[in-house]
């Protein structure tokens, strides 16, 4: 007996949230979900860290006395064992692990990265980012959703974008095809397995092109996709000491997806808390040891497995803090601030460009050296070999014979 419209529409709650509804309906390949067919085998991994990253006690300019004029008790001094790199800069003591990629030649750092005319709002910069817009713009889809909208070659079937959690952000939000979003492949697996959600996606829509027809379609499309990434990730299992954390997790999760076979181009994890406006020391120094041991296990999980030089690690937040510590040793929310990024096929490495100006400032905070964008077009037209311009909405200068 076929399943009742008004049984279906309940389950439509799960189905958006499983894989978000489109506007236009895209054929459904009638033997299940194709094995992608990558232009040239590139995959992003995209690092967010929620709540605004201190750049200045991440990568820390330790030879400068206004940074410690700034700031008399927040500054980690050379002492404290900060962990030099070039140009007068050091990382923080807690990110040994990021120390030996450096080291390696697997890290490049930029600095004083933001956009013009900057907002502090937490959601309001992130949308920003996640978007790839101006600031006066407001924008529903995101940069890798516009992405996955592109016709590159592998971009046709959904699980091209993965977010690693519990829900889709906005940077994998598409027109046309968005992300999908799953803690694990065998959580989401058994999601789909639901009797009743089994039943709905076996049977087929009546070719009408309503929106019912879509959810059927969408419904069938997700389950496949579910038991194609379930199947195919128990290929790999890492062995490799993940920190016991949220994102260590996350990240040994993207890694035995990537070592499994599954060619998805973009991944998408986070690490949040970087909110420090009180006892920042404490709080940011474990934030940046998460952050650190689990991106030196995942690299080394994916240099074990041949798959490091076709992968791009790319680490931002949504703005920085304030140059000056406010009175409860933290810092308030600010503007310009670093950006990591990380593989065995940057071209350039170490530190990529001049530290952050600290007597030229805007209101006490830093000035942007760098549009993100730029380094956004760089990464779609060198990396991906997506046309950057079409995706962005604008042409903004690469950087050049970074990727």
């Amino acid at each position: 007996m076929p399943t009742s419209r008004r049984d279906f529409l309940k389950t439509s709650v799960l189905a958006s949230s499983l894989l978000f509804v489109p506007k236009f309906l895209h054929a459904l390949d009638a033997q299940g979900v194709p094995q992608l067919r990558n232009s040239n085998g590139k995959r992003l991994v995209v690092v967010q860290l929620g709540g605004g990253n201190d750049g200045l006690n991440m990568v820390v300019p330790f030879r400068n006395d206004l940074y410690y004029k700034a700031r008399p008790t927040l500054a980690l001094r050379e002492q404290s064992g900060l962990l030099t790199l070039d140009k007068d800069l050091a990382f923080n003591p807690n990110m040994t692990p990021l120390k030996g990629l450096y080291d390696q030649g697997l890290v490049g750092v930029l600095n004083s990265v933001g956009y013009p005319n900057p907002d502090r709002s937490h959601f309001r910069s992130m949308d920003i980012w996640q978007s790839g817009s101006a600031s006066d713009q407001y924008v529903t889809t995101g940069w890798l959703g516009r992405y996955l909208d592109s016709n590159c070659p592998a971009c046709q079937v959904p699980y091209n974008g993965l977010e690693v959690d519990d829900t889709l952000s906005l940077a994998m939000k598409g027109e046309l095809r968005k992300g999908l979003a799953l803690k694990n492949p065998e959580k989401f697996h058994q999601v789909t397995q639901n009797r009743f959600i089994s039943k709905v996606s076996s049977e087929k829509a009546g070719g009408s092109g309503s929106e019912l027809d879509y959810l059927y379609k969408t419904l069938a499309e997700t389950t496949s996709s579910a038991d194609y990434l379930y199947q195919t990730s128990k290929v790999y299992k890492s062995a490799i000491n993940y920190p016991n954390t949220d994102f260590g997790k996350s990240l040994k999760t993207t890694a035995e997806l990537i070592n499994s076979g599954i060619e998805s181009r973009v991944f998408y994890v986070s690490l949040t808390g970087f909110d420090t406006h009180v006892r920042q020391q404490e709080q940011q120094g474990k934030l940046l040891g998460d952050l650190s041991g689990g991106l030196g296990a995942f690299v080394e999980d994916l240099q074990k497995s041949g798959q490091l030089n076709d992968t791009l690690i790319l680490v931002f937040s949504e703005f920085g803090r304030r140059v000056t510590q406010n009175a409860s040793n933290g810092t308030d929310h600010g503007t310009a601030n670093n950006v990591l990024l990380l593989g065995g096929g940057l071209r350039r490495k170490g530190i990529l460009n001049d530290a952050p100006d600290l007597l030229n400032l805007d209101q006490g905070d830093l000035k942007y050296q760098l549009d993100f964008r730029s380094i956004y077009a760089t990464i779609l037209r060198d990396w991906l070999e997506a046309d950057d311009k079409a995706v962005l909405g604008s042409e903004f200068s690469r950087l050049s014979g970074l990727v």
